[in-house]
């Protein structure tokens, strides 16, 4: 029979991602926000610190690989997975701390940055890979593996909905300050989810590889296993469609409805991101009693491309009114919080797939896989933000609100003074700019999923019947 999972190794898992992901999401989502507009830097410093942060990503995703080797050879009394997930979060929480609150000027703040960015993207790895890995070896049951994805998806969703909602609606006028705090808050809750973690899980007591498991070794794994190979290559382009809309969003409502007034309209949007995960997470184990995944997958883009075509023409075809701008990012929110659920399963199952093949199991190495996803894909939406922001000339327009967020912090100008001052430099911005900003946030999402899309429907084969086929061979080679 397949391994379950207790209800509180599942909730005591599912419950400590809130905490992980609020951390990632202050950094993945805020830090281009953060030395954008707390920040006096030129383009060129801002340009070597936009290479630093996709050369640093990049590393990272290679590092992701080498630490689930680390990982798949570790054999300790406290588990496998346990005694990275809780050092990993306790690096990580400090890193963030220096990189909030400790802040140079010029190049000595590039320096200081390019380091600790690095450090940052190291310390996250070790947690990350192992909370991950730990994800399908607690349970092969294919229903059982459902639920604990949409259950964990669930408090995922609820640590991103609390730091997109709130940092936008107090760093205006107060910045600085406001970053500070924040990242102290978010890195003592970071190590305190994890510790829920780390004594709360009971792992599962799977067969050891007799063989460890080598850098050549992992080559082969990756190699030998196409179904990873063409999932992974998919995820990749999905996460680059479904963050850049995110990182680019605090730039598209300061320019479209002022520094002033824009925190609460983030929120508010923020508020249709929260809802249309949650919704994605309550509605895809009834979905998917209905649809297969790839039919589900059908329906998802096809919403998602409408979607994005829709925001393009906001202001300029459709009105420019705030309840059809959150009703358009609730579908779109809706549709990728979907699509992201199925691909997360999908990658999940190619693990029973590789054991069929080489008869033995590698967790970590193919867990790594989202992770690497995630961290490589964030590597080219920074690249393509950054140059977005240059080319547009927002940045430049951005650096005047920075110098009046840096005398704030520095009592030199009363918040409100320098809020109408804001408003009069993001007023300035021309039409083509704006619209140079939106069709980067809409044209490279849509292609990017789309090419996803397209390598799912030719290449993955491992649906609910091959899933379940699979699990069979297994059991009776088990048996």
């Amino acid at each position: 029979m397949s391994q379950s999972i207790s209800k509180k190794s599942k909730y005591s898992y599912c419950i400590g991602a809130l905490g992980r992901d609020a951390a990632y999401t202050l950094v993945s989502m805020f830090i281009l926000t953060y030395i954008q507009y707390t920040m006096k830097l030129t383009v060129a410093q801002f340009t070597v610190i936009s290479i630093a942060m996709i050369v640093c990503m990049v590393w990272d995703a290679i590092n992701d690989i080498m630490m689930s080797a680390i990982i798949e050879n570790t054999h300790s009394r406290f588990g496998k997975f346990k005694p990275f997930i809780l050092i990993g979060a306790i690096l990580n929480s400090i890193v963030i701390i220096l990189m909030f609150c400790i802040r140079p000027t010029g190049w000595a703040f590039v320096l200081y940055f390019c380091i600790i960015y690095l450090l940052w993207g190291m310390t996250y790895t070790v947690n990350d890979i192992a909370y991950w890995g730990m994800l399908p070896s607690l349970s092969s049951k294919a229903k059982e593996r459902d639920s604990l994805v949409t259950t964990m998806g669930i408090f995922v969703c609820i640590g991103q909905f609390l730091v997109a909602g709130i940092v936008p609606t107090v760093i205006a006028g107060n910045a600085v300050q406001a970053f500070r705090i924040i990242s102290l808050i978010i890195a003592l809750g970071f190590t305190a989810f994890q510790m829920l973690t780390t004594f709360g899980v009971k792992e599962t007591k799977r067969e050891e590889n007799a063989e460890p498991v080598s850098m050549k070794m992992m080559y082969k794994i990756l190699k030998g296993n196409d179904q990873l190979v063409h999932c992974g290559i998919s995820y990749i382009l999905f996460c680059v469609g479904q963050q850049l809309l995110l990182i680019l969003a605090v730039n598209f409502f300061y320019f479209e409805f002022g520094y002033s007034q824009a925190g609460s309209l983030i929120t508010l949007f923020t508020v249709m991101y929260g809802l249309g995960t949650l919704f994605s997470h309550f509605l895809y184990p009834l979905i998917t009693n209905k649809f297969k995944r790839k039919g589900l997958l059908n329906i998802c883009i096809t919403v998602i491309i409408a979607g994005y075509l829709l925001l393009l023409s906001y202001g300029f075809i459709l009105p420019k009114n705030i309840v059809l701008l959150n009703v358009i990012g609730f579908l779109i929110f809706l549709a990728q919080g979907l699509y992201n659920l199925a691909m997360i399963v999908m990658v999940n199952n190619t693990i029973e797939y590789d054991q069929v093949k080489i008869g033995r199991r590698h967790e970590s190495v193919i867990s790594a896989i989202r992770s690497f996803a995630s961290k490589l894909s964030g590597a080219i939406n920074q690249g393509c933000a950054s140059l977005i922001l240059i080319v547009s000339g927002i940045y430049a327009v951005s650096q005047n609100v920075s110098g009046l967020e840096m005398q704030i912090a520095k009592g030199q100008i009363t918040r409100d003074k320098a809020l109408v001052l804001a408003d009069t430099f993001v007023n300035s911005v021309q039409t083509y700019q704006r619209v140079m900003l939106r069709l980067g946030m809409v044209f490279i999402p849509i292609l990017a999923m789309l090419v996803s899309f397209i390598i799912l429907k030719k290449k993955y084969i491992i649906d609910e019947e091959e899933y379940n086929r699979l699990l069979k061979i297994l059991e009776e080679r088990k048996a």
